[in-house]
Order: structure tokens, then sequence, then C-alpha cells
């Protein structure tokens, strides 16, 4: 029986030898690229972490999905975490190569 991976198929496809068998319990913060919530009646937020780190707005990231998720979560249908496969994948190499290189 083959595990369906909690991953988006295009963050498999993106790196398929390290996240075809990942089990994802928790994923950092800082690896979110974006955020869709699916609300009841059919409306999407996409909200765009990226971006809005990029334009400066330095908000307490978790402070505020914690209040929107407690404020909402009656209505909220799906909430589709979008990570940052590019930089995750760049920090698992760094550190892959780092601790290769000290077990030497």
């Amino acid at each position: 029986m083959t595990k369906k991976s909690p991953l988006s198929k295009e963050a498999v496809e993106h790196w398929p030898e390290v996240f075809k068998d990942i089990d994802v319990q928790v994923v950092p913060l800082a690896y979110l690229h974006s955020l869709r919530v699916t609300f009841v009646d059919g409306k999407i937020w996409d909200i765009d972490i990226k971006e809005s780190k990029k334009k400066g707005q330095n908000v307490n990231l978790e402070d505020v999905l914690d209040d929107m998720f407690e404020e909402y979560e009656d209505v909220i249908v799906n909430v589709d975490f979008r990570l940052d496969t590019e930089q995750l994948k760049t920090d698992i190499q760094k550190r892959t190569q780092r601790f290769m290189k000290k077990r030497k």
C-alpha cells in the first residue's frame, strides 16, 4: 500500500528523490511560500507570504496565522500550505554538505 504524500504534486516533481517519500508533520514557517484558504461560501484567499516579506511587511507570521485561523475557523474548508521548495532544497543541500565534510 502506497502512502499518499501530503505535499503537492508540484513539490514532489521539483525534487522527487527527497520529497516523494517524505512524511511531513511540521514545516517551518520560513519555508512557506504562500497559503490558499478556501471558505464555505466558495471564496478563496491567496496569501503570498514571500511577496509580503519582500515588501518589508515584518509581522509575526505565526501570530497572524493563529489569529486568522481562530477568527475564521468555522468557515474555513481547506488551507493549502505552499512550500518554497527551491529554498528548502538549497538549505538541505548546504546542510548536508556541511555535515558530510565534518564526518570525513
